[in-house]
Formats: C-alpha cells, structure tokens, sequence
C-alpha cells in the first residue's frame, strides 16, 4: 500500500473518531437536559396516585423541611420580644422553646400527605381541566444551576415553584414554595 493511501486511511480514522466523540458529547449533554423533564413526567403519575408513599421517591422532606426553616429563621426575630435587663432569662427561655417547638412543628407539618396536596392544590388553582394533572399546570420548567431545576406552576403573580435537585443520581423536590 502506498504511503499516500496509509496517511488518508489514518487521517479518516481520526477524523471519523473526532466526530463520534462530538456526537456521543452532544448525545450526553441532551440526555442531562431532558432528564430532569422525565422526572417530571414520572412525579406527575405519583401526584396522580392516591398513595402518598407513592411520592416518596421524588420527594426530600429533609430538604424541604431545611428550606422552611431557613426561612422561618429570618422571620421568627422580628416577633421575638426586646431583651432587657429584667427580661433576659425569659427571652433566652422564649428562643430556645420557639427554635425547638418550630422544628417539631416542621417535622409534624411537612409530610408526603401535605406535599401531595400543594402541588395538587397548585395544579387545580392553574387550571381548568379535571381531574387537574400535574403536568398540565406548569407554566415553566428549566435549570437553575446544573443541580437545580425549577418548575413554576401557575402564572406569574400566583405561582408555586418546586424546586428539584440533583440527589445522587435522582432528581427530588427540595423544595416547594406558595
């Protein structure tokens, strides 16, 4: 075989190879951005089920449960009462009993049940087909960050997003906010 030929031979498979590389890339990259959206179709078939163990997959109480108390954590000091200096045992007493009645509160209050529900309420507030599906209520869905992912359902104005993260190798609600 001439050295010619050998050389293009060569060059083609390198070639050939360069743009199996792009399109296994390119293929990669479209499965990661549609993954989040197959996980929302398979959260809308929990949301359907009367089951709410039925949503445990898709769900991070933990998280959500962090998330509220991030937020309760920023509000709760502007109820608390003003120290003084016959008040300070009794302020001391209120704080420590709040921060510790709230989480229990937390933990009480967010459950698979009351998760089910909001994005049931959600999805029947933004829209007029009934039964009223997940999937038909989102307005908008798209990445925050490469771990985040938002699903606004609803109008802007009287919106719920809930909030997916990327957990291992599964996307779950890790947060729901009304």
């Amino acid at each position: 075989m001439p050295v010619e030929c050998r050389l293009q031979f060569v060059l083609a498979g390198k070639i050939s190879m360069g743009r199996i590389l792009g399109y296994l890339l390119l293929l990669a990259a479209l499965g990661y951005g549609l993954w989040p959206f197959y996980t929302v179709f398979r959260l809308d078939d929990a949301v359907r089920n009367p089951d709410p163990k039925a949503l445990a997959p898709y769900v991070s109480l933990a998280a959500i449960q962090a998330s509220y108390r991030q937020r309760l954590e920023r509000v709760v000091p502007a109820f608390e009462p003003r120290s003084g200096p016959d008040a300070d045992q009794v302020v001391a007493w209120l704080k420590a009993n709040l921060t510790r009645l709230g989480d229990a509160a937390l933990e009480q209050g967010i459950t698979l049940d009351w998760v089910r529900n909001a994005l049931r309420e959600s999805a029947e507030r933004t829209t007029d087909n009934r039964p009223a599906l997940f999937i038909d209520a989102i307005d908008f869905a798209f990445f925050e960050s490469w771990n985040r992912f938002v699903i606004r359902i609803g109008p802007l104005g009287s919106e719920t997003h809930v909030v997916l993260g990327l957990e291992g190798r599964d996307w779950r609600i890790v947060d729901l906010v009304r």
